[in-house]
């Protein structure tokens, strides 16, 4: 069950007419969060984000399943969360299959929510968009960054290429 406070950041974020990632994404942050307080561990970074989707999309996020990349379970899956939450709750899960899962996810490591392993996940899944939506992200990154943020990350790439030449 996520907590409160994620969930009305996820409903501010709505009301600003914010997409349903940007939403989703505050469900995200929390399942990484809780990988990091040891409260359970997660097998890979992908497992630990999906856990946050899933979340969202009980919660009423309006995302849709994943394209056909990903395998028919997970799309089956997917659509299945969005339908327990047009149903607001119709299915609960069994205690004995829900500590099971605790369990399960408790005996995982913690690092799939290092820096590390985010840092890695966010560029390998980069590099499947293609260069052309890298450097719209980029480009959007740069914009909505603000003047003394751009200035400051301009002064650390100078000093990463001048570290790199030496």
């Amino acid at each position: 069950m996520p907590e409160k406070q994620v969930i009305e950041r996820a409903r501010k974020d709505a009301a600003e007419g914010k997409s349903p990632s940007t939403q989703a994404g505050e469900f995200v942050r929390e399942e990484i969060e809780h990988v990091r307080e040891g409260k359970h561990g997660a097998r890979s970074t992908k497992q630990a984000i999906a856990i946050g989707l899933s979340k969202a999309r009980r919660a009423g996020v309006e995302l849709p399943p994943p394209g056909a990349g990903s395998s028919r379970r997970t799309r089956r899956k997917a659509a299945q969360d969005s339908e327990t939450a047009r149903h607001r709750g119709r299915h609960r899960t069994s205690r004995r299959r829900s500590r099971s899962t605790s369990r399960a996810l408790r005996r995982e490591g913690r690092s799939a929510a290092s820096h590390e392993a985010l840092s890695k996940q966010a560029s390998s899944s980069a590099r499947t968009r293609g260069a052309p939506a890298r450097s719209a992200a980029a480009r959007k990154a740069a914009r909505t960054k603000g003047a003394r943020k751009r200035s400051a990350a301009a002064k650390k790439a100078a000093r990463t290429r001048r570290s790199r030449r030496k």
